[in-house]
């Protein structure tokens, strides 16, 4: 051929494919087998299926047109015969495989595909899949000269002892980049990120949660998680390197639409998966040769069996990110993407029996992922579900499919930060406020919504709230309010001004006055004070890994340093973030990156922490690139929304008997 880029169809199976265990039903790559597809739709895939794909030219104007050259899927052209996987130590396994480009209709915009976005057929084509055709294989691809294109390798590398601290155009990231010697941890700390790194058909996908190479049972700890890979993620980005990044976000995409089942019963479309695991299977009909396969985990297997509510929202906070740092949101625009964030958002926003904003969901389900009591309405979902709703409001594309979304979306925004600036904030004044207050208040107008009886302030909460600043609580239930103070919820609702400008402040505040209580010998508290004694073996059910001051019961973990930096730099508080920085690179490269230290005072590693822990190495990392570059960290935190603020909901209701203060907290 000597026409332009071509992509010829073939009968062979793809090597690179999705593990989905007993819940598994169908081969086909967007899922099990569905409805009926529309007449419309049969037409156009039967005639894609019967025919070479050429240059096909997008109609939607806001869309880009399919490029072979694209690594879209992660995928290269060609046959491979000697690839390598990465694992945890760095080592390399050989592996022969066949490397081909699984069906990708989802990635054209053609009039007959965009006819069926609207409504929900669309995305019944998406999960339900029943496309049941051969996957198409790029035999070879020739420019109009006759020449191959030939295969690129392609890594994350530091070249050596630099590092890129500024980053191009969107473009070329690899362009006007400024680089500077890095000390002897960073240089260590980039070594060990690359070595975590994790190939799927030969381009990278992930890094792993733990690469200890003294760990003989890293149970799931040798698998890419959603939330874990979000500081090495950032800290790709940061750095210039996007692939990774992209492959990782269309990859779980993928993964998002297949079925999955826990004893005969499937959750909810769009649940994202906590992590998932690179393996290999033997090829049918090959002598020695493999296949890759993508092995998700959506809580199946994890303990407790509790499916992540979190990692559809750090899921959509990273896609933002993506965009924001290369400025290429040619990605987020896709139809594709576009369904996973409508599937995300739909499984969040499904009416349910809840009278209240926040997301009601059980214990585990976020980075504490054992029972600690933080079952209801966690301050942590609800800071990152807020992010997600924002994330998602700047990149929806508004169409007659999606206004009613969008729609929902800003309503559920200010109804949650007005719930969460409201009931979730405690100061001192507030505090005197819960300690006057009458319990069974039976009206619209009572002033102690949720019956919170006054002997619920915990003695250790009057002695240590000073006198400036304040934090919103863990959680909020009817006749419960947790009044621990949970570092991620906090941090995250600074980032994506959940909270009131006073009220952001108050909570870095009460950080700065309690340093020896957040930071001490290492930050950062997950959560303070522990649960000891009875209170330890009731809410906990005695958990040996919870014991008080360790793990998610008070533990130390320095993966937060990241958050706490953009918070600071956010609030103009630089030298915190700094200090916190300084303190940690003192031990974490000589006591092997810990997963978490043990302790009130942070002094010794996690009984059983893991070292060289991927997110603990990249929360560093992230955090030295955007002390360094703060202009950066810009792009990742939100300033207050005034518009939300002035379309409260409560304004538009006729009907409402009082009078919200809703609008009363933009001067706050």
């Amino acid at each position: 051929m000597s026409s332009s880029n071509c992509i010829g169809i073939c009968g062979m199976r793809p090597c690179c494919r999705i593990l989905m265990g007993y819940g598994y039903r169908s081969s086909s790559v967007f899922g099990s087998q569905g409805p009926k597809l529309s007449d419309a739709v049969v037409d156009n895939l039967s005639k894609l299926r019967s025919r070479s794909l050429g240059y096909i030219r997008a109609i939607d104007p806001n869309r880009r047109g399919f490029n072979v050259s694209d690594s879209d899927w992660g995928h290269r052209p060609g046959v491979c015969t000697s690839g390598v996987n990465r694992v945890g130590n760095g080592s390399k396994r050989g592996v022969s495989v066949i490397r081909n480009v699984a069906s990708d209709f989802r990635n054209h915009s053609t009039s007959s595909v965009d006819s069926q976005v609207n409504g929900k057929s669309f995305e019944s084509i998406y999960i339900q899949g029943g496309l049941n055709m051969q996957p198409l294989v790029i035999e070879r691809i020739e420019t109009g000269h006759g020449d191959v294109v030939k295969e690129e390798e392609s890594r994350v590398e530091v070249n050596g002892a630099n590092v890129n601290v500024n980053i191009g155009d969107s473009k070329g990231l690899n362009d006007s980049k400024v680089e500077r010697e890095l000390s002897e941890i960073e240089k260590e700390a980039w070594r060990l990120l690359q070595d975590s790194v994790v190939d799927y058909c030969g381009n990278p996908v992930g890094t792993l949660a733990a690469i200890d190479p003294a760990d003989k049972t890293p149970l799931n700890y040798d698998q890419v998680f959603i939330r874990d890979f979000v500081p090495s993620a950032l800290a790709f980005l940061l750095n210039g390197e996007a692939e990774i990044v992209k492959n990782f976000l269309l990859h779980t995409l993928q993964l998002q639409s297949w079925e999955k089942t826990v004893d005969c019963y499937s959750p909810g479309q769009g649940l994202m998966p906590a992590s998932f695991k690179v393996r290999t299977a033997p090829l049918d009909g090959s002598d020695g040769k493999f296949e890759e396969v993508l092995d998700p985990d959506f809580g199946e297997s994890a303990i407790g069996r509790v499916a992540p509510v979190d990692s559809g929202l750090w899921w959509i906070i990273l896609l933002r990110a993506y965009g924001k740092i290369t400025g290429d949101y040619t990605l987020q625009e896709r139809v594709d993407v576009q369904t996973g964030i409508r599937l995300i958002l739909n499984l969040c926003l499904t009416d349910g029996f809840d009278m209240f904003p926040t997301l009601l969901v059980t214990d585990g389900s976020c980075m504490i992922d054992r029972r600690m009591g933080i079952h209801g309405h966690p301050l942590e979902i609800q800071a990152l579900f807020y992010s997600a709703l924002r994330c998602s409001r700047e990149m929806l594309i508004v169409n007659d499919g999606t206004k009613n979304l969008v729609a929902a979306v800003n309503n559920r925004l200010s109804a949650l930060s007005f719930h969460i600036r409201e009931y979730y904030w405690v100061d001192m004044k507030k505090i005197n406020e819960i300690y006057r207050y009458k319990t069974e208040e039976y009206s619209t107008d009572a002033i102690n919504k949720f019956n919170i009886y006054p002997d619920q302030i915990p003695s250790w909460l009057v002695d240590w709230i000073p006198e400036e600043g304040g934090y919103l609580i863990g959680n909020l239930q009817p006749a419960h309010m947790d009044f621990r103070f949970f570092t991620l919820g906090n941090l995250w609702s600074i980032v994506s001004s959940l909270g009131t400008q006073k009220q952001n402040e108050g909570i870095l505040n009460l950080m700065e006055t309690k340093w020896d209580d957040f930071v001490a010998q290492m930050p950062l508290k997950i959560c303070y004070p522990a649960l000891e004694y009875e209170e330890w073996r009731i809410i906990t059910g005695a958990d040996p890994k919870n014991t008080p001051w360790s793990y998610h019961n008070g533990g130390s973990w320095p993966t937060l340093l990241w958050q706490f930096t953009l918070a600071c730099i956010k609030m103009g508080k630089t030298e915190l973030a700094e200090k916190a920085v300084a303190l940690a690179e003192k031990r974490l490269s000589m006591d092997q990156w810990p997963e978490y230290y043990d302790t009130k005072n942070g002094r010794f590693i996690g009984k059983q922490s893991r070292l060289h822990q991927t997110w603990t190495i990249a929360g560093y990392l992230t955090s030295k690139m955007l002390l360094e570059n703060p202009e950066k960290a810009s792009l990742l935190f939100w300033e207050e929304d005034y518009e939300l603020l002035e379309t409260c909901v409560c304004a538009l209701n006729k009907t409402s008997r009082k009078k919200c203060s809703r609008r009363s907290q933009i001067q706050v």
